[in-house]
């Protein structure tokens, strides 16, 4: 009896040093409600402490429901680009065609490193015609990204497609990227994580993606802060471009309430 005992013990210790054990998650639903209503916005958010292994929610049943990325899988995207060796590093650029996408910054060349923070499109079409279909699916398998499934078009199934994504889904991704724990070099994910800065100051630094199709804005991404880490992931019904500002303003709320950022 005390030889089981000791096993169950050092399993128990062993299983709980994973930042994502399900023991571990306190599922928090907070009272964020009025930051929505602030902006009339219907949405869910996503916050988990990677220290105190806590998650906390607003509306924790649509946080569970799944959406197209968008242009979230453009963290993806990247990672799987530079492993297949379909650029040779995020400074590769590839010639802009030439077509007007009715957006300066989209019409001229780019490579990763400024194709991330524009969301540009046709980009990364490209990097995914060069990936293919067959080694597409298969990274896409192999991190386990939300329901698998990619749809018939190579370049716009995470736009258009099959894909599908909960909120908590995007979190334990942006966590495992993290830790380096995604199935891709190390160089590879360190670099894609610097390029996601979209914030920074004296006291906290923020990693960060944007996404809308198909209706729904996403905004995901992680906080450093004193050696600290917070992931979040938000969505929102987003009907037309004019909402797409109350994704960071509802998110920023929520983290200095949550005393994260000031």
């Amino acid at each position: 009896m005390k030889i089981i005992t000791s096993v169950f013990i050092i399993f128990s210790i062993f299983f709980n040093i994973s930042c994502e054990s399900d023991n571990s998650d306190t599922n928090n639903q907070n009272n964020w409600e009025p930051f929505f209503e602030k902006y009339g916005q219907t949405g869910t958010f996503v916050l988990y402490d990677c220290s105190r292994k806590e998650y906390k929610f607003h509306n924790e049943q649509r946080a569970d429901s799944t959406y197209i990325p968008a242009s979230t899988f453009k963290i993806l995207n990247s990672l799987i680009a530079l492993e297949n060796k379909v650029v040779s590093d995020v400074n590769e650029i590839i010639e802009w065609d030439k077509t007007d996408r009715g957006w300066t910054e989209w019409n001229k060349d780019h490579n990763i490193r400024t194709a991330i923070p524009v969301s540009c499109v046709w980009f990364y079409q490209e990097l995914a015609r060069r990936i293919g279909e067959k080694k597409m699916q298969e990274s896409i398998i192999s991190v386990n990204y939300g329901n698998k499934k990619m749809g018939a078009e190579i370049d716009n199934f995470w736009l258009e497609g099959d894909l599908r994504i909960s909120a908590k889904e995007q979190v334990k991704f942006i966590n495992r990227l993290i830790k380096n724990e995604l199935p891709f070099q190390t160089k590879h994910q360190d670099i894609i994580k610097e390029i996601l800065i979209s914030d920074s100051t004296h006291n906290y630094v923020l990693y960060s993606k944007t996404g809308w199709a198909m209706k729904i804005g996403w905004f995901v991404g992680y906080i450093e802060k004193e050696n600290q880490k917070w992931v979040f992931a938000l969505n929102i019904d987003m009907a037309e471009l004019a909402d797409a500002k109350f994704r960071k303003l509802i998110t920023y709320d929520i983290l200095r309430v949550e005393n994260i950022i000031d």
